[in-house]
């Protein structure tokens, strides 16, 4: 087995739909910008695996193709909001095996405006089952967005399980900005106070519009090397993928009753426990995390899914600025999803390339101080669960 290391990072700013270049090009864009960073020549990749969820079959080689014709295996990603990371799984899965080298992940969507829906209307959903669950819960508003309905669900129950109130989901958005405005990679970059936050129009639940991500376009990519190639290129400023887990759904997410487990806290336990036995460290360990943040109620479930903080401990851990700058782990310095956007396919790579910034000392205004250890967390509902730990190498 070899190790796995992330030798170049790149992304596009991420935009609102209708006003991003094509979704080819936006891929494209973000892999020469990976070679660069890496110094490699995409004659040099081996395989490539190519995540977006708007598009038809083969767009990674329409992406690919203006980078380079030179016959490698391009292997075509769509695993919902999770695309991305899962592209990341395989390409460091390739290179661990000893198969190849050099692996490039990509991940880009060219996403329509508004919220969510299905493009297939002539069979069943993905989510069908998830559906059910939520229906035998809590119901099922037909006038209400699908995966707000999800999320704001999950707010509710946390607040009636724990006593907790809806500002703790207000003050996500708000410590989301703040630390955006460093991030010249953000989409929204002005600040917000609770107010603005908790009087924005209601959505489902303890969600309020501020506190929901919005549709974006956007790519971006990493290349993954094994160490011998590292070692024979002299390649510095390199990044270990210590840990790497993919997880699917148990009956929890449907049989618990639980809305937190139908979006995906189960699947984050699971993995997140994997991937810290993996890398042999303890989540205390952590320095800093890009979580995802699609809306403001997960970002606090998922503090607790990851074991950043104890059960029900999330109030006090955003209280006590645990989660910010000079406190136990500063999570989503890159503004999340929330300020950043969320461009399915590029979700995941987003997040890698932001912890490998900040794992090299290169992140500006928004570097984390002394950071060794990072943590990624990228869910996509019907559904997959995708948890790294990456560690300067």
């Amino acid at each position: 087995m070899s190790k796995a290391l992330i030798a170049g990072v790149g992304m596009v700013k991420f935009t609102k739909p209708g006003k991003s270049e094509e979704y080819d090009v936006l891929g494209a864009q973000a892999t020469i910008a990976a070679l660069k960073d890496a110094g490699i020549d995409y004659r040099d990749v081996q395989q490539a695996y190519a995540g977006f969820v708007f598009g038809d079959t083969c767009s990674g080689q329409t992406a690919l193709y203006s980078v380079g014709l030179t016959g490698i295996p391009i292997i075509n990603v769509n695993n919902a909001c999770a695309t991305g990371s899962t592209a990341l799984f395989l390409a460091r899965q390739a290179v661990e095996s000893g198969a190849i080298d050099v692996a490039l992940a990509v991940g880009f969507d060219q996403m329509p405006s508004g919220a969510l829906a299905s493009n297939t209307s002539d069979r069943k959903a993905t989510t069908a089952r998830l559906d059910q669950a939520v229906a035998s819960i809590q119901g099922w508003d037909d006038k209400a967005m699908q995966a707000a309905q999800y999320f704001g669900g999950a707010g509710r129950e946390y607040m009636e399980k724990y006593g907790a109130s809806a500002d703790l989901f207000g003050r996500v958005s708000v410590k989301a900005r703040d630390h955006a405005r460093r991030n010249p990679f953000a989409m929204f970059t002005d600040p917000l106070s609770l107010e603005q936050v908790m009087s924005s129009p209601a959505i489902f639940g303890p969600l309020t519009r501020l506190m929901c991500c919005p549709p974006t376009c956007g790519g971006a990519a990493v290349l993954v090397v094994s160490d011998s190639y590292a070692k024979k290129k002299g390649l510095s400023n390199l990044v270990e993928i210590a840990g790497m887990a993919l997880t699917t759904d148990t009956e929890a997410s449907f049989n618990s009753g639980s809305m937190i487990n139908v979006i995906g806290a189960d699947a984050a336990r699971r993995a997140s426990a994997a991937v810290y036995e993996q890398a042999g460290i303890a989540p205390d360990d952590v320095d800093l995390v890009e979580l995802h943040d699609c809306f403001s109620t997960n970002e606090i479930i998922s503090y607790e899914a990851l074991g950043l903080c104890p059960e029900g401990g999330a109030e006090k851990f955003v209280h006590d600025g645990d989660n910010t700058y000079g406190g136990k782990v500063v999570t989503n310095p890159s503004g999340g999803l929330l300020s950043k956007g969320h461009p399915l396919g590029a979700t995941g790579l987003a997040q890698i390339t932001e912890l490998s910034w900040h794992l090299r000392g290169t992140a500006g205004e928004r570097q984390v101080p002394n950071a060794n250890i990072a943590l990624q967390h990228n869910i996509g509902l019907g559904g997959a669960c995708v948890v790294s730990v990456l560690k300067r190498a």
